[in-house]
Formats: structure tokens, sequence, C-alpha cells
């Protein structure tokens, strides 16, 4: 293989719903990077790309997808992405690098989806991002959907025009990181955007006709503002109605800054049951919008929260109904489950073999914690947010 291209530079993170997409960096890090709840870019600088450099990584990804074609003809497939390639490839790790990994597992899932990095794309001037969507799309035009992350206060100020433009070169969603529609929330949080702006954005995105993910984060106003943060919030998306409204509970590592405010005792986090309560509210504020909710990532309690407005908010909230009617033996049995990655559903807790063997770690937990003189509501409560780290 041509060591010129055996590489492209790929970022740190994408959406759990771009799991599919081959990454292109257009920009890298985070322009913003003082957010109390985000650890991704901490201490890195933000640059922007040149259009050349770009133009350079999607040849490189040309150059790898030519070679994969040829080595599937090779290898008697006639040119097919399939299973049986996949293992061959597989079995020579030394050979082939990550981005011919990354590449051929784009392939592998039809080819159709590219996600732009970093945290905001749309920084990059209309004119140049233009230019790089075309040239992603005449080198491979059988590409359905690009998309993107970008910060509110960058597309509060972007002309539907603009956005509009980009539409045309094919870019089809962007996905805003909101987290919560409440002014002294998000000054706290030092998120560097207000919920006007916040509604401005999306409102432009909309009108521009390109598809919008908004996501929130449930537990980000802890026991203080909770009430405030689920009702804003909604408020906020009632103004923009995005096609998307995702979930992604917040989880506090030791590489965030937040975490300080943790430990001094200023920031007092809810308990998962909290979160949950605190989801329904929001579900139940939400309100003339069209939206589909999704709770698509592992560090959400309740996977099934997930349907249509308006017609599916009755069945969202029963699910958490559900949940909270459960005695809290059934509800620790479940958290634990699903902070290990057995259970996606409530019904999951009626796998025997499963039940059983949380049972027995639950039990094992409280009697090494007893012998120790640990009180074990919180310890339990300690040992399953440590399970939580895994997945972030």
């Amino acid at each position: 293989m041509n060591d010129d291209n055996d590489y492209f530079e790929l970022g740190p993170i994408r959406p759990p719903s771009e799991a599919q997409s081959l990454l292109i960096r257009v920009t890298r890090n985070c322009p913003w990077n003082k957010c109390e709840f985000c650890h991704t870019y901490k201490g890195e600088p933000f640059s922007f790309r040149s259009v050349e450099e770009i133009k350079k990584d999607i040849d490189g990804v040309k150059a790898i997808t030519d070679e994969i074609q040829q080595l599937s003809w090779s290898l008697g497939y006639a040119g097919e992405i399939n299973q049986d390639l996949l293992r061959t490839l597989s079995n020579r790790p030394a050979r082939y690098s990550h981005a011919f990994q990354s590449v051929i597992g784009w392939l592998y899932f039809g080819g159709t989806q590219v996600f732009l990095q970093d945290a905001n794309s749309l920084m990059v001037r209309t004119a140049d991002l233009v230019e790089i969507l075309n040239y992603l799309k005449e080198k491979f035009p059988f590409i359905q959907r690009i998309t993107s992350y970008a910060r509110a206060r960058t597309l509060a100020k972007k002309s539907v025009s603009e956005l509009q433009e980009l539409r045309a070169a094919g870019l089809t969603r962007i996905h805003i990181g909101m987290e919560t529609g409440y002014d002294p929330l998000l000054q706290y949080m030092k998120k560097g955007v207000t919920a006007k702006e916040q509604v401005q954005a999306g409102r432009n995105v909309v009108e521009a006709g390109i598809s919008l993910s908004e996501y929130v984060m449930p537990g980000l106003g802890g026991i203080q503002w909770w009430r405030e943060h689920a009702v804003e919030t909604a408020r906020v998306l009632n103004q923009i109605n995005p096609d998307f409204i995702r979930l992604r509970t917040l989880y506090v590592r030791h590489d965030m800054p937040l975490y300080r405010k943790v430990e001094d005792g200023e920031f007092i986090r809810l308990s998962d049951d909290q979160v949950v309560a605190e989801i329904k509210l929001f579900i139940e504020t939400l309100d003339g919008i069209h939206s589909t909710v999704v709770s698509d990532h592992i560090l959400n309690l309740l996977e099934e929260i997930q349907g249509k407005l308006p017609e599916e908010r009755e069945k969202m909230i029963a699910i958490i109904a559900r949940y909270l009617s459960f005695p809290a033996e059934e509800r620790l049995l479940y958290r634990v489950g699903r902070r290990l990655g057995y259970y996606r559903s409530l019904d999951d807790l009626q796998d025997l073999s499963l039940r059983r063997r949380m049972e027995r770690m639950i039990d094992e937990v409280r009697h090494s914690k007893k012998q120790e003189g640990v009180l074990l509501t919180e310890e339990t409560e300690r040992e399953i947010y440590r399970l939580m780290e895994n997945y972030i």
C-alpha cells in the first residue's frame, strides 16, 4: 500500500447516530472549549484545516477505497465489501492502518454517510465548506447524507441563505449540543450561549431545510435546578421544532471542570431515579412540536424512551411511570444490569439467568462493604456511578 495514501486525519468523537459514517476532519478540537461538563478537548488548541489539506484527506479516502475494491476482486468477491473480506483483512492488522480499517467499515455499512469533525465545522467560511462538500460528492457520488456538529452561537450568526447554500452542496443534518435552555444554568456551566441564541440557531437550520438534531443533557441542573432545566429546555425546543431531540445523561468525570464543584459540594448530582423523573417533566412540557425523541446512549438509563411527538408522548411517559413504579430493589437490579451493558429495556428483567447474575453481583458488593463497615446505600450508588465511566 502507498504510504502517502495510508493516512487521513481523524478527530476524537462523533455522535452515536454517526457510527456508520466516514469521518472527515474539517476543524481541530473546539473553538470554545470552556464547558464545565466536557472533557473531550481540554488542553487542545482549536485550529482550522485548509481546504487543500481536507481535499488531500478525501483523496486519501478515495485511494483506500479503490484499493479495498481491488482487493475484493482479487480475493474473488467481485468488488463486494462483505464479511468474508472483513475477516480476511482483520487478520492483517500490521498491514493496514487505522484509516484503512475506518474506510472498510464505512464501505461495509454502505458508504453513504459522512460526518464532518470536530466540534464546530460550521465555523469554516461558507464558500470553503461548500467547496469541501462539492469535492467530497465529486469523489464519492454515492454519498447520501453529510452531517456535522455545530455550536448554536455560530449558527445564530449564519444567515439562512448561507445554510441553504450548504444544504444545496450536500449538508443534510446538523447536530447541536443544546444541553439546557435555562439561562442561569447555561452561565453556570460556561456554555457560552444564551437561550435566545439557541432558538435563533435552531430556527435558522430548520428554515434552511437542513435536518436538525438537538442534544439535551438530563441531570445537568443537579439538585438545585433540575425543574427549571427540564421546563425551560422544553420551552426552548418548543420554539424550534427540531427533527430530533436526543438525550445524553450527565456523567461527571474526574477530568471535567465540573468534578471540582461536585467534590466541593457546590454541585449535587441527581440519582438515576431523579434523572428519570426530570425526563418525565421534560417530555410532559414539550408541546406543539413534531420532533422525535431519542435516548440512544448507554449513559441513559431508559433507552426505550423514544417516540414521535405528539402521538407517542404517552407511550414514553408510560415507560417512565413503569420504571418508577418498581420496588426499590427492582430498580436497583435494572440499574446495575443497564450500567454493565446487559439490559436495554425493562422487559430484560424477565431474563432469569441475567437476573440471577445481577443479584449475585449486588450481594457480593453488599457483603464486601458490610465487612468494611461502609454505608451500603452510598457505596452501591458509587459503584453504579463508576460503571458509567466505561461508556464515556
